[in-house]
């Protein structure tokens, strides 16, 4: 599966799968209602590295980003961010995206990989638990999820 650096032209096929994902509330911290403008600020911001994942026939299916966690003395500290369009979920696309990332971090200097804020019910607990993340916390009741109710966010960790 392609992946590669994403261009500003990709922001309007990354998107449709973004907003439906957030609108869902399940899976993000981030308000359901975000708009495309601040969207496309949170995602695409200036010092960010955003990737895309391919289709055989050229669609984007997914995305991530890695950025800084932190600034000064623990700037080597990364986070990133992951949505696969959730039509396509389930054919290896998250891993993937994971893999790279996880590999371009290590490559640009990163000694680490933080998630700050993991919904407890999200299914990417597993990957991330596959690729060696482990949960270092949990804030208890902390997310509003739409059909569990309130649940916990993770804050997960790996060493690169």
């Amino acid at each position: 599966m392609p992946i590669r650096e994403a261009a500003a032209d990709d922001w309007p096929r990354i998107w449709p799968f973004w907003h439906r994902i957030v609108a869902a509330a399940e899976t993000y911290a981030w308000d359901p209602d975000t708009s495309e403008e601040d969207a496309r600020a949170l995602w695409m911001a200036p010092g960010k590295r955003v990737f895309v994942a391919e289709d055989a026939s050229g669609a984007v299916v997914g995305s991530a980003y890695v950025t800084p966690n932190y600034g000064g003395p623990a700037a080597d500290v990364a986070n990133a961010g992951f949505m696969v369009d959730p039509d396509h979920t389930g054919r290896g696309i998250g891993r993937a995206l994971a893999e790279h990332v996880l590999r371009t971090a290590e490559d640009a200097g990163y000694r680490a990989m933080v998630f700050n804020a993991v919904v407890e019910t999200n299914p990417a607990v597993k990957l991330w638990t596959s690729l060696g993340f482990t949960i270092l916390g949990t804030i208890p009741d902390a997310y509003d999820h739409p059909t569990h109710g309130r649940v916990g966010l993770h804050i997960m960790h790996r060493a690169l």
